[in-house]
């Protein structure tokens, strides 16, 4: 018997493998959804894996064919925690929590403003602020604006500066968000604005994502719960 929780784990895996299947788009990159999977045949963007399990106990020697672990860098979502993918040539690279919050739930005030980003420059902003002066702010190319179901939500200060956002990801069921930022006071200036927006949006749909460390106890104090594990692979680290 699968259970709410269980349910949920599904919605949000093929929530974030769409939303990992929408980047490499923008990138030029072709991924395909299977029974058990979404793989792309080639490396994905920086951050972003080659693969992501949708069911529980996938096929981990198919899996591995699907994507191209000869070039560095290869990596899998294992959606369920529930895959040794040490015999395929894979390690740990983290684990985390998927989490969810129910729909509709109120939004905790913020003194932020927010937007979605429609335009080269908005995007552009809202990708030199997600960045930080790191060096990876192409990663969010104009191309992903032509995804109809990518929201860029972008948190301004009163003189109209991206200081904070995210990504929201619509799928049937869930909207998944992802990239959550904030270039002072972190994800808790974040999650308020992110969550206003979300419920301005979406109002009917749960918000699912996933998060790790001080990131999910910050997402648990925004009315997340966490609801299943999850577990990042690296091929030949």
């Amino acid at each position: 018997m699968t259970t709410p929780k269980q349910l949920l784990v599904r919605a949000a895996a093929h929530n974030n493998a769409e939303w990992c299947a929408a980047m490499s788009r923008s990138h030029g990159l072709a991924g395909e959804f299977g029974a058990q999977a979404w793989a792309a045949p080639s490396r994905t963007p920086l951050y972003y894996p080659d693969a992501v399990t949708l069911v529980p106990n996938a096929d981990r020697t198919a899996l591995a064919a699907r994507i191209d672990t000869t070039t560095p860098g290869a990596s899998v979502k294992d959606s369920f925690a529930d895959l040794d993918l040490a015999e395929v040539g894979f390690q740990v690279l983290f684990e985390a929590q998927w989490i969810h919050r129910p729909a509709s739930t109120p939004a905790p005030v913020s003194d932020l403003d927010w937007d979605v980003a429609g335009d080269p420059d908005t995007l552009r902003a809202w990708a030199l602020a997600w960045d930080d002066g790191n060096g990876n702010a192409d990663l969010f190319r104009p191309e992903l604006l032509d995804d109809p179901a990518t929201w860029v939500l972008a948190g301004r200060s009163a003189d109209g500066r991206v200081i904070a956002g995210a990504v929201a990801s619509l799928s049937d069921h869930v909207v998944g968000i992802s990239n959550v930022f904030a270039l002072d006071g972190g994800p808790d200036v974040a999650w308020p604005v992110v969550l206003a927006a979300v419920n301005w949006l979406f109002p009917a749909l749960p918000v699912v994502g996933y998060e790790q460390g001080d990131d999910l106890a910050t997402a648990i104090r925004h009315g997340f719960e966490p609801v299943g594990p999850l577990r990042i692979w690296l091929h030949g680290r």
